[in-house]
């Protein structure tokens, strides 16, 4: 009878979770809160009560983290949201930092 000696590999299958970026939404004087809302809820798909008080949060103290993705969701988000801005004639602003 023959012997073989099996050797097990061990591998490291943990998945690393991406880091994540805070969505920044900044106040200024000229576009409308219902611009703003309709922002946070047609882009960051939030309920209209929750945009509202996000807009209002951001309304009063100057800025608000309004949502967190990883790098690239974070990005397109804001680069739809500025974009729509844009097309409306909105001086909308928002930044994306590292969580």
């Amino acid at each position: 009878m023959s012997t073989e000696s099996f050797t097990k590999n061990r591998t490291d299958n943990r998945i690393k979770e991406p880091k994540q970026y805070n969505v920044i939404m900044l106040n200024d004087d000229f576009t409308t809160m219902e611009f703003v809302v309709r922002v946070l809820m047609d882009i960051f798909h939030k309920d209209e009560f929750t945009a509202t008080n996000l807009m209002m949060t951001v309304h009063k103290q100057g800025q608000a983290t309004v949502a967190k993705y990883p790098y690239d969701i974070a990005v397109t988000k804001v680069n739809s949201a500025l974009s729509l801005a844009k097309k409306e004639g909105y001086p909308f602003r928002m930044k994306v930092e590292e969580a």
